[in-house]
């Protein structure tokens, strides 16, 4: 399947919308969002939320997605995926949001976990019990970035492993992987690197806990030749087989 990040083809004379619909013909797609800020203080968007639908109607996707984050304050659009304070007073604000966009899609949506380079001191629950509590309030599904819980759990200091026990296995509908960067301090989800080999031991676990889901592998800049990115789709795609044959034989 191919994944789409909407909100490349929102605007007015697409020049990619005949390519869309060509790949539409011969394969499944999935949307990726990246701007509904669902959890921001700011009004929904519903205009640009109205071109998403647009978009929805016409592709069909198996999937929509977007970020458990807040991309926006006060009208100004920040242009990053900003991570939520913990609190059950944001499990009703945000699964309030995903409701009412779920009831304006008439659909259920996937959120994501982002990754994180600071917390919230108010914060008094764990990302992985914040993320579930979510899905669960919201009744919507979850997209799980492997690479992401990695990253956080490194920056933070709390296990991956855990992480990935406390999700609940029916509302993880895809995962994607990815490369990140080493800082000073942090490690950097950036997009731009081979993925790690610590990334694909909790890949392993993920299809252990979750089943052989859907998979994206990310690669967004310093793209390498084609033959290193099909390598690594094909190890991807090995450990997803892996995964079905041992389900079919059980």
């Amino acid at each position: 399947f191919f994944e789409v990040l909407a909100e490349n083809h929102t605007a007015p004379g697409d020049p990619a919308r005949e390519i869309l619909t060509r790949v539409r013909e011969r394969w499944p797609v999935t949307l990726h969002c990246v701007g509904m800020s669902l959890g921001s203080t700011d009004p929904l968007d519903f205009e640009h939320l109205g071109r998403l639908r647009a978009l929805e109607r016409r592709l069909e996707p198996a999937l929509v997605s977007d970020h458990l984050s807040w991309s926006s304050l006060d009208g100004r659009f920040l242009h990053d995926l900003l991570p939520l304070p913990y609190l059950e007073e944001s499990i009703a604000h945000v699964a309030d949001r995903i409701a009412r966009v779920q009831d304006f899609l008439g659909r259920r949506i996937a959120i994501e976990n982002v990754s994180s380079y600071a917390t919230f001191a108010e914060s008094e629950l764990a990302e992985w019990e914040f993320l579930a509590a979510v899905a669960e309030r919201a009744d919507c599904s979850i997209l799980l970035d492997v690479n992401n819980v990695h990253v956080s759990a490194v920056n933070h200091g709390f296990s991956a492993d855990t992480y990935l026990a406390a999700l609940p296995r029916e509302r993880v509908v895809q995962l994607h992987i990815a490369g990140f960067s080493r800082g000073r301090e942090l490690l950097l989800d950036t997009h731009g690197t081979a993925i790690d080999l610590a990334v694909w031991r909790l890949l392993e676990l993920a299809l252990e806990r979750f089943g052989a889901l859907p998979l994206v592998l990310e690669r967004d800049r310093n793209i390498p030749p084609l033959a290193e990115l099909l390598d690594e789709a094909r190890k991807a795609s090995a450990l997803i087989a892996r995964r079905v044959t041992r389900d079919d034989s059980e």
